[in-house]
């Protein structure tokens, strides 16, 4: 299969989206697949309103066009509703080339939560964009449903993994911090809640790791809290290997991705009765929900960390690959009956 996938989200920004179509692009290479990337990095950007670590690509639908074409694809993925998706999902549909849309981000919520705008209009403009292709891939059951109570159809499961090497438990860690100690990881961003874990009376420290323009706030009014910056690769592993419970607050994740890497580190998790997180702690062993944070993340600390490990070594990086691989082909498939 020849597959160009388009993004408005790639590297150097570190968050869910990169990291899982990276992830399945590698796979998809290793099994055969021609895969390129049309990204950011292949045209001249500006910052992100409000946001300037996400890069705006400049481009004009003639030249998304021609890049497109000259992959020659057999199918398109576009992965967000940015610059690139629209003007790719606009040539798709001009010229017919068959296309899959994925829903990563609450784009509506983020939206309202940065300017004075209706979550309705910004879920118009979204569901028209996803509704044209010929399917729509999500994460967990929990989203799906959202979706289709909001007019979304084709809607396609597609789960993510954990790199169960990366991420495991690592008895000599330490962060030589007073234990427990509370972690969180990703971006330090308005629509991540971090207030809500930063609020929290806990016993021990709480730690924040990841970047984001809401950095510079939390830190000034929770000194108290410890915040650690970007990390990546074995640092990130040490850090989390080091914690005792994974908080996360967010409440407008798709997925989480951060869950299974916690979880695999053998991090029991505490996190609102959320879509995600109660799509991904699907066992009471390793993680806690509750309306009350704090009292999630004090539960936590009674689990298994063994449990948690080998819960999160049932996600893989190739199930996840085949899964989206597979909803491609189910796309074309349906596509093909539809014709005859």
């Amino acid at each position: 299969m020849r597959l160009t996938i388009v993004t408005d989200a790639w590297f150097p920004q570190v968050n869910g989206v990169v990291h899982s179509l990276n992830r399945i692009t590698t796979v998809l290479r290793g099994q055969g697949d021609e895969v390129s990337v049309v990204a950011p990095d292949r045209f001249r950007t500006v910052p992100c309103p409000t946001y300037p670590d996400i890069r705006l690509s400049l481009v004009g639908p003639g030249r998304i066009a021609r890049v497109i074409d000259a992959e020659k694809p057999d199918h398109v993925h576009i992965a967000t509703e940015g610059p690139l998706g629209m003007l790719a999902r606009r040539h798709c549909l001009k010229t017919g080339i068959g296309f899959t849309t994925s829903y990563h981000t609450r784009f509506p919520e983020y939206v309202s939560a940065r300017f004075p705008l209706p979550e309705s209009w910004a879920y118009a403009v979204v569901r028209r964009f996803h509704n044209s292709g010929l399917g729509c891939m999500v994460a967990t059951p929990s989203l799906e449903a959202e979706l289709t109570a909001r007019g979304f159809r084709h809607l396609m499961r597609w789960s993510r993994g954990v790199d169960a090497d990366l991420f495991h438990p690592r008895p000599e860690a330490n962060l030589d911090l007073p234990r427990p100690i509370f972690l969180n990881v990703g971006r330090v961003a308005v629509e991540k809640n971090l207030e809500a874990f930063c609020a929290l009376n806990l016993p021990g420290s709480r730690v924040v790791v990841g970047d984001g323009p809401a950095r510079a706030g939390l830190q000034a009014r929770f000194p108290d809290v410890h915040f650690l910056g970007m990390m990546k690769g074995e640092a990130l592993a040490q850090a989390y290997a080091s914690a005792d419970v994974f908080v996360f607050p967010s409440r407008t994740d798709t997925f989480g991705n951060v869950l299974l890497e916690a979880l695999s580190s053998g991090l029991p998790v505490a996190a609102f009765p959320v879509t995600g997180p109660r799509d991904v702690i699907t066992d009471p062993k390793v993680g806690v929900l509750d309306v009350d944070l704090r009292k999630a993340a004090l539960a936590a600390l009674e689990l298994s960390g063994a449990d948690a490990r080998q819960f999160a070594q049932g996600f893989s990086w190739e199930a996840s690959a085949a899964a989206f691989r597979n909803n491609i082909l189910a796309g074309h498939g349906a596509l093909a009956q539809k014709a005859a």
